[in-house]
């Protein structure tokens, strides 16, 4: 797997970017067109060339397509937060706003962890096309408490970093 570009705040937060692209964007087809383009913990934008695989009958990009960046998100979001294990879904929503786009369009995305706690964390995402029309939006809530329990978590060296450097 090659690795996304991302500049960041954090080697922790590109380490983590890094290993939740590449764990949950494996099967999504999303591997050679889904690129992180920004992340610090707590934000990750990243952008989807939209490819045919994207795309339903009408050859527009398929809702199918912007809920799964939506899970996607929320759980690299979560991930830039320090979490190795970024927990379960207990909520997701998506709101159409117009069509994404066709075959060759790009479609970008930012997404938040709002909060962030011991049970559960909540995160945002807004998608927009090059001319910053927002297309959708979603929201993406995760269980995490037993994520929290995972030796490879690095939440505790985030927090120092983001204190020494704010």
């Amino acid at each position: 797997m090659e690795k996304s570009t991302c500049t960041t705040t954090s080697q922790h937060t590109d380490l983590y970017i890094y290993i939740g692209l590449g764990v949950l964007s494996g099967n999504l087809g999303f591997r050679a067109s889904l690129q992180v383009t920004a992340a610090k913990p707590g934000v990750v934008n990243f952008e989807l060339d939209v490819q045919k695989e994207h795309t339903n009958r009408l050859n527009i990009l398929h809702g199918g397509t912007i809920a799964s960046m939506v899970d996607l998100g929320g759980s690299l979001a979560v991930a830039s937060r320090g979490l190795f294990a970024t927990g379960v879904s207990t909520d997701l929503s998506v709101t159409y706003l117009s069509s994404g786009g066709k075959i060759g369009d790009k479609v970008l995305a930012e997404v938040t962890c709002d909060k962030f706690g011991k049970t559960l964390a909540y995160t945002n995402i807004k998608f927009t096309n090059p001319a910053g029309d927002i297309v959708a939006r979603g929201s993406h809530t995760k269980f995490v408490a037993l994520a929290w329990k995972d030796p490879q978590n690095i939440v505790e060296q985030l927090k120092e970093q983001n204190e020494q450097n704010p």
